[in-house]
């Protein structure tokens, strides 16, 4: 597990939520390596009790400011069987990826999110929201900060062994359409799985704020 973030949500830091949002909306911090520039893309709320937990923004996300404002949203709404509405509500839901901005492009897609996003905010944005009980983990990049040497010897080996860690932590593929050779492979994950998790999602969600 990385030594910047502990399974348990640290004591509440002084700084309020909607001051910190503020400070990483207005993050510069890798503006020379950003090829589209700066845009920092999160929710969150001092409510919500789910964490979602994705990548970092793609080129749509980044034009629109909207998290999950694409296919892979589409698919992640479906797999949690939640409508829109529900799933923009940040009352309920924050949205917080492992890089705010969209990191550029890559050949084999986009690149990893920025290292330098995480070391600067992920520990304060727990520390402001210690009311959330579940994260997804939505992909390597996040199943690697928050498992660390937790996790599985593959990402296949984590997903499968989703019950040692949920549902504080719950660990998924990604469900970028780069991901449709992955699902095809492993259909158990779709069938048995994502009931499941659409099980413990929802629980929590109707605990409310």
């Amino acid at each position: 597990m990385p030594e910047q973030f502990s399974l348990f949500n640290e004591p509440a830091s002084p700084t309020l939520l909607p001051d910190l949002l503020k400070e990483i909306r207005a993050c510069t911090l890798c503006a020379e390596f950003l090829p589209l520039g700066p845009r920092p893309v999160l929710r969150a709320s001092e409510t919500a009790r789910i964490m979602i937990v994705g990548q970092a923004p793609g080129t749509r996300v980044h034009a629109t400011g909207i998290p999950w404002n694409d296919a892979s949203g589409e698919r992640l709404r479906i797999w949690l069987n939640v409508t829109k509405e529900e799933f923009y509500d940040e009352s309920k839901i924050s949205i917080a990826p492992m890089g705010f901005c969209y990191p550029g492009k890559a050949d084999w897609g986009d690149l990893p999110p920025r290292k330098e996003c995480a070391a600067t905010w992920r520990v304060k944005l727990h520390e402001a929201t210690p009311q959330i009980s579940m994260k997804l983990l939505v992909g390597a990049y996040a199943i690697d900060y928050y498992l660390g040497k937790r996790q599985r010897k593959t990402l296949t080996e984590t997903v499968r062994h989703f019950r040692d860690y949920a549902p504080a932590l719950f660990p998924m593929p990604h469900p970028s359409p780069r991901n449709n050779i992955w699902l095809k492979k492993n259909p158990w994950f779709e069938a048995e799985i994502v009931p499941e998790l659409q099980t413990m999602f929802l629980t929590r969600l109707a605990q409310g704020v």
